[in-house]
Parts: C-alpha cells; structure tokens; sequence
C-alpha cells in the first residue's frame, strides 16, 4: 500500500499573494505607464473643461445676482412709479394698532383666549387672534371705522369692547379683566 506525503500548505488567500512592482519585466509596457495614454490624456482635457466651463458659469450667476447700484440722482418718490392698473400694493402705514392684555379674575394673565375683531355694525368677525403665554395681543387693522372686539374664554363670560380707529392716533391698549361665569349659565 502506497501512502501519499502529504504537504503542509496553507490555504492561500488574496493578502498572501505577491504583486510585483510596476515597473518589472513581468508586467507588459502598457500597464507599467497608464497615464500617457492617449485615453488618460483625453479624460484629463475632458475635466479640465468642465472645470474652467463651471467656473465660468459661477461667476455669471455671482454677477447676475448682485443688486443693481442705486442711481447718483434724486432718490423716485413711490407716488411717482408706474404701477399696473387693477394691482395696488398695500401699506401698513396708515393701519390702527388694537394690543392689550387680558387677565383672569385673580388678575393673573391669562393665555391662549381667543379674540375676535369686526367693524361695528357688521355680522360677521373678520380678525381673529388669540392671546400669547403672558396674555398679551396685537391686531392691526385699517384706520376709518370703529371695531368690536369680543373676547370669548370657556367658563369665563365673555366681554365685548368698541375702539375708535378714525384717527387721532395710530393705537389703542385695552385690559380685559375676564370674571368667571356663575350659577347656570354654564
């Protein structure tokens, strides 16, 4: 019977081979020096246009952002623009100012209560706003009319306010002291 020697071998993995230097005469001229290539020297002047045309096109769009320097002459007063017929810019220069507070009847103030604004006379509210976490509110609306305010908090009754807008200033403070509702009607 015969018996076969065996060897000891190592199983061989990628990190055991050898890889020879570039630049050896196992290797062919053509690996050995990849990048005079004429396919290299195409890839590389393919980048670098594409390099110099994305700068280009940075800096059109760095110049074509930049606000337009103001003229040397008398500054145009808005009254003497043309505008389009039908599409009037408004301003909030002539609006009234309605703010306040609005507290609790301990007189703690009092958040999140909602505040509806109208014109007097009309049916329906056409503001409305609600108190920020110390109470307090704003409301700007045009000047000419008067306006009732109405503020609502559930179990709470609810308080109503007229404030004259037509002129003679440009705001108005108010203080609601919000009283709890009793007895039935809840």
């Amino acid at each position: 019977m015969r018996m076969k020697k065996r060897r000891n071998t190592k199983k061989k993995t990628r990190n055991d081979r050898q890889i020879p230097p570039l630049a050896s005469p196992q290797r062919p001229l053509a690996i050995q020096s990849k990048r005079n290539t004429p396919m290299n020297r195409m890839r590389r002047i393919q980048f670098l246009c594409a390099g110099v045309l994305l700068a280009f096109a940075a800096s059109l769009t760095a110049a074509q952002e930049a606000p337009p320097a103001a003229p040397a002459g008398p500054a145009q007063d808005s009254s003497s623009r043309i505008e389009k017929p039908g599409k009037k810019k408004y301003s909030h220069l002539n609006d009234f100012l309605i703010r306040g507070t609005v507290f609790n009847e301990k007189a703690l103030s009092f958040p999140d209560a909602e505040l509806r604004l109208r014109k007097e006379g009309e049916k329906k509210y056409k503001w409305e706003t609600h108190t920020n976490s110390r109470g307090e509110f704003a409301v700007r609306v045009p000047q000419g009319s008067n306006y009732e305010i109405l503020v609502h908090v559930k179990g709470f009754s609810d308080q109503t306010r007229t404030v004259e807008a037509k002129g003679g200033g440009n705001e108005e403070t108010l203080v609601f002291r919000m009283q709890p509702v009793t007895g039935d009607a809840k």
